[in-house]
């Protein structure tokens, strides 16, 4: 708890030293008792704070001095010029993939103790850093067995005990959170904090990447314009990925695509749109998909690449999703209510109209507007202010889901800043409603659930059996007790009242 908390302590003290604090407060339009407080608290306190690389400007700087989970939020906040701000948006976009490398030597050891086998025993070459992140960089490697040409992705060395130590930290301040602020339970912060663990946890262990690499690519194998490269199983483990080299544009580098003829409006609006087919159709998607991991072929494909951190969704939820969607959509804001109130999201002692009415609120703004004019930053606001009215707890189920479109529409954003989401993600909610909310998916439904039951057949008679005899024995009346004999209780009083009178009378 004392590390926790001294951790907490050392990151306002970086923030206030590399001047990051007045620059993050500025960019988020923060209220000026909370720049005052901020400075009031951090300058005394600057003088523990990490120096970081002056080279590097201040928020940057704190970010990748603190470490890879601060890192984390940097790379969110990168897709959201609306709102930091196109500067400090531009800035953060270098912890995406342009972090600086561990040495070359780590990385072919890392290879030798992972793979049981020198470099040069399994590559013809094997290429310096070619990107550098906050978890692992990647190499450039051509394999001596069918001269292919591959990409190796390798763990940052420790990087287990630095995610280990922001993580307890985490842990500390939501309970801090919760201790001080009874009300901000709702949103359940140390349940998002164990969310996250999850999801590290997960990135940490490259096996579970390969699988999901390999997942994902037979889902979307199909998919015009997405391409997700193939895994090369015996040249991976726990802490090393080898995948087939893909060559592209980075998304994020606009001048680039601009100069290879690219239209950015089609590619903003593919990008959502795969995003939204892959949690829809699927219920698997790409939940890290900010510049960094995106790049576009020389057909104009998608290539997605780095699966380290991936969502899943039932089937149930899919269905609860799009109906929101689709209510948005349609504008029919008392039915995007009622689903939020069927689902359980909204407690049922509220006022389902009243909820609905504060859904317009939100919605009515937004349809109609230029993206450019609609501030993120206050409709957030707005949105936060809505949930904590009607008692809104976090749901820890969608917040990979929720963070990806917010990241999504964000990377869209930055290719089309007029782009409006809802309009771009019109057509692929529409046909997944039509495809699983009509009679023919209701018909699907029930021969599915016939065919579960059907492989109960040769259990439903004992089942059944079961079932009859638990209903009798709680339908047979209950016997009375036994009535007693009354003499007792007769003694017993006659006995008191001889008492009393022998005391009465002294």
């Amino acid at each position: 708890m004392v590390a926790s908390a001294w951790r907490l302590v050392q990151t306002l003290a970086t923030f206030e030293r590399t001047g990051a604090m007045e620059v993050a407060l500025e960019a988020m339009e923060a209220p000026r008792i909370i720049r005052v407080l901020s400075r009031v608290i951090g300058v005394p306190l600057s003088v523990i704070g990490l120096r970081g690389d002056p080279s590097m400007p201040p928020v940057l700087r704190a970010l990748t001095a603190l470490g890879p989970a601060y890192i984390k939020f940097g790379q969110i906040l990168s897709t959201r010029p609306d709102v930091v701000g196109n500067e400090l948006a531009s800035e953060l976009r270098i912890l995406q993939d342009r972090l600086p490398p561990f040495p070359q030597e780590e990385a072919e050891a890392e290879i030798e103790r992972e793979l049981e086998a020198r470099p040069e025993e399994l590559f013809t070459s094997f290429s310096p850093p070619v990107a550098a992140a906050s978890i692992a960089q990647v190499h450039r490697a051509v394999l001596r067995e069918g001269g292919r040409v591959v990409a190796v992705k390798i763990l940052r060395p420790q990087i287990e005990r630095a995610f280990r130590r922001d993580i307890q930290a985490f842990y500390f301040a939501a309970s801090v959170i919760e201790f001080l602020s009874p009300a901000s339970r709702r949103l359940k912060p140390h349940a998002v904090v164990a969310h996250f663990d999850s999801v590290v946890q997960g990135e940490l262990d490259l096996r579970m990447e390969a699988s999901a690499a390999a997942e994902f690519h037979a889902n979307t194998e199909k998919d015009p314009g997405f391409r997700v490269p193939l895994v090369v199983w015996p040249l991976s483990s726990r802490r090393v990925l080898t995948t087939e080299w893909v060559e592209g544009i980075n998304l994020g580098d606009t001048d680039a695509l601009i100069a290879a003829g690219h239209d950015l409006q089609r590619l903003a609006a593919h990008v959502v749109q795969s995003f939204l087919r892959h949690a829809l159709r699927d219920g698997f998607f790409h939940a890290d998909m900010h510049q960094g991991n995106l790049k576009v072929g020389p057909g104009g494909e998608i290539i997605a690449i780095d699966f380290g951190i991936m969502g899943r969704i039932d089937a149930y939820t899919r269905r609860v999703y799009a109906e929101i969607l689709m209510g948005f959509l349609r504008q029919d804001y008392l039915r995007v209510a009622e689903v939020h109130f069927e689902a359980g999201y909204v407690p049922p002692d509220r006022d389902v109209h009243l909820f609905a009415q504060s859904l317009r609120s939100i919605g009515e703004p937004i349809f109609g507007q230029d993206a450019s004019r609609i501030s993120m930053a206050r409709l957030l606001a707005h949105l936060f202010d809505v949930t904590e009215r009607f008692g809104m707890e976090t749901r820890t189920e969608l917040l990979l889901l929720q963070r990806t479109m917010v990241v999504v529409e964000g990377v869209g954003r930055s290719l089309d800043p007029n782009m409006n989401m809802w309009e771009v993600a019109r057509p692929v909610v529409e046909d997944w409603i039509r495809a699983n909310l009509g009679a023919r998916a209701m018909a699907r439904d029930i021969r599915r659930s016939l065919t579960i039951l059907s492989r109960f057949g040769p259990k439903l008679p004992a089942i059944t059996e079961h079932l009859l005899v638990e209903a009798g024995r709680r339908l047979e009346p209950v016997p009375e007790p036994p009535e007693r004999p009354r003499w007792p209780a007769f003694a017993a009083g006659l006995a008191a009242g001889a008492v009393a009178v022998w005391l009465a009378l002294g």
